[in-house]
């Protein structure tokens, strides 16, 4: 491997991470706190998780295609990327949060009401302690599938490894899509065994 197709490995990898993190992030950001909220409002719950399935069901290509043109939101770069990779990761954070915390055992809720626990103690006390462990697998499941999409990126001129595999399928050089694959199919292992660790840990506590 040549000196500069090493460089040029590393810096794509720090883009595509740049794009995961930022994207699982703001994911988080959202699907923790909407979880939260999807738990104290039933009504909106179906509404909110069918809209997350739905975006798990677009094709990522064209969703990328389908956010290029609005105004504010697409574009060629990796905003686009970042807003479509944010509409993937939702549903598993989403989903395990909301079934996390509606799966505490009414016994406990029952024991923390008899105790004199506000909403909100019980809330932060009580049910998310009990549904972290969920809730860090449905992280660790966006993360990885995460890293695996952000390869399309690149179609977008968002960077990332996605970079190498459209130049090696354009000149059908598979040293050059394996240059782009490998790296990205080692940091999706990388973080499923770090978040699978976490998430033990977590269960024990």
């Amino acid at each position: 491997m040549s000196q500069r197709l090493a460089t040029e490995i590393v810096s794509l990898s720090f883009e595509h991470l740049w794009l995961v993190l930022i994207s699982i992030g703001v994911a988080a950001a959202l699907a923790i706190p909407g979880g939260v909220l999807l738990t104290r409002r039933a009504g909106l719950r179906r509404g909110m998780l069918a809209f997350a399935n739905v975006m798990q069901t677009v094709p990522s290509l064209a969703l990328f295609g389908f956010l290029l043109p609005i105004p504010f939101i697409g574009g060629i770069g990796p905003h686009t990327a970042i807003i479509a990779l944010c509409l993937y990761a939702l549903l598993p954070i989403l989903r395990n949060t909301v079934v996390g915390i509606t799966g505490v055992d009414p016994i406990v809720r029952e024991a923390a009401v008899a105790m004199g626990m506000t909403p909100n103690q019980i809330l932060w006390q009580v049910e998310l302690p009990l549904a972290v462990p969920l809730v860090l697998a449905g992280l660790r499941i966006a993360t990885v599938t995460t890293i695996g999409t952000a390869t399309i990126a690149a179609a977008i001129g968002a960077g990332g490894l996605g970079v190498f595999i459209f130049q090696g399928i354009a000149s059908v050089d598979a040293a050059m899509i394996l240059a782009g694959a490998i790296p990205a199919a080692l940091m999706a292992i990388a973080a499923d065994e770090g978040l699978e660790w976490i998430e033990k840990k977590l269960s024990r506590v």
